[in-house]
């Protein structure tokens, strides 16, 4: 059982990302996390996305199931609303172009959903992924404005999320590459650009090192070195993160600091990576220690870095990065038109109404 108050504090953010609209009152009326009846946690995302799933508006409904099995699948109640979002999202799906991929990995069956492939017309690829507590049907509908520019676009989870079936472990970095493996006749793989959240942006991070496909990385809050070393140090962390880091990697909490130390990447590795990073940052991070942004700093040879004065994941700001996202995956691809500048404005008009200028204090390159 989670702490409801954790709960409630960490899910803002990914109900705001999905413009999940009233979630505060859902959140209000929540009392426990023990299982489906009133005032439970899945109990009452759930009622929710079946009136909405009733209704047919099915992409509102897979958010609130997104939000039924947060932060993970610990039981019957969690798995249910897991399996009514992949199922609600096929059928959404069905309608929008997208398709479903299923691969075999060593370890396991790593399941994505995909768009604008093709075998006679391949499109350099947009490869997404999330944190450790999201799933790709939070992410997918991206696939999209991906589309829209030209671009394939692939979603896949993190290692034990969702559909994932894979462990998380040190190597879960080869995934991305094999991913790429798998699409390679239906998508210019060799012009890929990783859009890596969270926690996905370290594996992606990690895959560029290694295969030269991989021509971009943009990233929000993601854990580089810092965190993994000092992990036995971090009393701060919240107890979803540390529960989740335990569940996704099938082993106890205690045993985390000894586990994920050697994950962290070196300044070395970080130099060697010629290709441009976006990272955002949120200088009140309570997960991702700010040496991890410093060490970036330091070493990274194009570094393209915004600041907000934000906790994880910057809930105040998530239309800004948005559309900050998606404009560096444009920038790196090099692609200027009026849709791209249209975009531009419209992050700059965001912008201003908080207040602040175009905060790139990292730029290098």
């Amino acid at each position: 059982m989670n702490d409801v108050l954790e709960l409630k504090h960490f899910v803002r953010t990914h109900a705001r990302a999905q413009r999940i609209a009233g979630y505060q009152e859902i959140l209000d009326g929540i009392t426990g996390d023990e299982g489906v009846g009133p005032g439970d946690w899945t109990g009452e995302w759930t009622r929710r996305a079946e009136s909405l799933r009733a209704r047919g508006r099915l992409l509102d409904a897979v958010r609130h199931y997104t939000m039924a099995r947060f932060p993970y699948v610990d039981g019957p109640a969690r798995q249910d609303a897991q399996d009514q979002c992949v199922r609600t999202f096929s059928e959404w799906a069905a309608d929008h172009r997208i398709e479903r991929l299923e691969l075999d990995q060593p370890g396991g069956r790593v399941t994505c959903w995909a768009g604008g492939l093709s075998a006679t017309e391949p499109r350099p690829l947009v490869l997404m992924c999330g944190g450790i507590v999201s799933t790709k049907e939070q992410w997918a509908p991206a696939l999209a404005a991906v589309t829209r520019f030209k671009m394939a676009g692939v979603v896949t989870e993190m290692p034990g999320v969702g559909e994932n079936g894979l462990r998380y472990d040190e190597d879960s970095w080869r995934m991305l590459p094999r991913i790429l493996d798998a699409v390679a006749g239906r998508a210019q793989v060799s012009s890929t650009y990783a859009m890596a959240l969270s926690f996905s942006g370290h594996l992606a991070l990690r895959a560029a090192a290694a295969d030269s496909r991989i021509r971009g990385v943009v990233t929000a809050g993601a854990p580089v070195s810092a965190f993994f070393t000092g992990l036995g140090r971090q009393r701060h962390l919240p107890r979803i993160t540390v529960d989740t880091l335990a569940h996704l990697t099938t082993t106890s909490a205690d045993a985390l600091p000894g586990l994920l130390a050697p994950w962290a990447l070196s300044p070395g590795l970080i130099a060697s990576l010629d290709l441009p990073i976006a990272y955002s940052a949120s200088l009140r991070d309570e997960i991702v220690p700010a040496g991890d942004v410093s060490l970036l700093r330091e070493h990274a040879r194009r570094l393209d870095l915004v600041e907000h004065d934000d906790v994880h994941g910057s809930p105040q700001h998530v239309r800004e990065t948005r559309m900050w996202a998606l404009l560096s995956i444009l920038r790196m691809h090099g692609v200027r038109d009026p849709r791209s500048g249209a975009l531009g404005l419209v992050l700059r008009l965001l912008r201003a109404r908080n207040g602040k200028a175009d905060r790139r204090p990292g730029v290098r390159g």
